[in-house]
């Protein structure tokens, strides 16, 4: 006679309609995982009706901490990722847990099996991390466990962010460049497709105004995050304007277009037209002629305060729901 098939974890999640992580929290008595009351109770009716009855030495290991939290981001490889990753790993270091990273994508369309990889590896929260300020749309996985995002933000989901202070860096870059009594000032912007550019805008437009300077009288193009684009944008100015004295550049790469601009031109670099970018990317800032001031963004601290913030979620505590971090005049020699 055949021994009948001992109900699992699948038969439960696959009832309800969740994921088996999920059923393996709930009946697991993860409390420190965040799932709705109402799912919870479908799922322990689920395997009541089901005749589930859990593996006494299997809940046992799974009640246990792992030291271990997650981190998802497409930024791994990214220039600017490094420290961003170096502020998580040293904060999690210094709090007793390893860090366990899963690459994705931009488009986030790995975001939910990554978020799968790491709950099945039962890590006790999840940073989530982008290598540029934008939105961002959170699988269902992230209600699941402890989750803070560094450096973007999604506005239905309710979970803590880290976030830039794209206002105040605006205002540094502004602020540097009014020191050195500019007013033909041209601006060069991102585009509009992210979290970054309408904040910067407002800052910079702000603290102009208070010199004097209307935002109207400052001429401004868009030079879509590249060097090719900050150059176009850079030729487009100063044709427009030939006695232009300063350009803002919206990160350093645009910086670097222009500086290739301004050359041909037979212009020079501070001396003729002061520029200021924004990043602090240290393989174009430092290695420029002249080297460019710039406004450092707060990588590093975001990747620590966000961990931060996470260890006082798994702990069960309270976090802002959103922190903003300011940036950094780097004073070099461009402005």
């Amino acid at each position: 006679m055949r021994t009948p098939r001992k109900t699992t974890m699948e038969d439960v999640a696959r009832a309800v309609g969740v994921s088996r992580t999920t059923v393996s929290f709930v009946l697991n008595e993860r409390s420190d995982v965040r799932i709705p009351a109402s799912t919870r109770e479908k799922i322990r009716q689920a395997a009541r009706e089901l005749g589930y009855r859990p593996h006494d030495a299997a809940r046992a290991l799974a009640s246990r901490r792992t030291g271990q939290i997650g981190l998802v981001s497409e930024i791994v490889t990214s220039p600017l990722g490094s420290a961003t990753i170096r502020g998580v790993q040293d904060a999690a270091r210094q709090a007793g847990y390893s860090l366990f990273i899963v690459p994705t994508t931009p488009s986030g369309e790995e975001d939910p099996e990554a978020f799968e990889t790491l709950l099945k590896a039962r890590v006790e929260g999840i940073i989530y991390a982008t290598g540029w300020h934008c939105q961002v749309s959170m699988p269902p996985q992230a209600r699941e466990i402890p989750t803070v995002l560094v450096h973007c933000t999604d506005p239905g989901s309710g979970l803590p962010e880290v976030r830039p202070d794209e206002y105040s860096l605006g205002r540094l870059e502004a602020q540097a460049l009014l020191e050195g009594h500019h007013r033909d000032i041209g601006v060069i912007e991102l585009a509009d497709d992210g979290e970054a550019a309408p904040g910067r805008r407002a800052g910079c437009e702000e603290y102009l105004a208070q010199a004097g300077i209307a935002w109207e009288t400052v001429r401004s193009a868009v030079g879509h995050g590249t060097t090719r684009g900050g150059y176009a944008a850079a030729c487009a100015l100063m044709d427009a304007d030939p006695w232009m004295t300063a350009l803002l550049c919206g990160n350093d790469r645009m910086a670097m277009g222009a500086y290739d601009a301004l050359r041909e031109r037979g212009l020079r670099v501070r001396d003729d037209v002061a520029v200021i970018g924004i990043d602090d990317q240290e393989l174009i800032a430092d290695q420029l002629h002249p080297a460019l001031t710039t406004v450092a963004l707060p990588f590093e601290e975001m990747g620590r305060v966000g961990v931060d913030h996470l260890l006082t979620l798994i702990a069960g505590g309270e976090v802002p729901a959103t922190t903003f971090l300011p940036g950094r005049l780097v004073r070099r020699n461009s402005a």
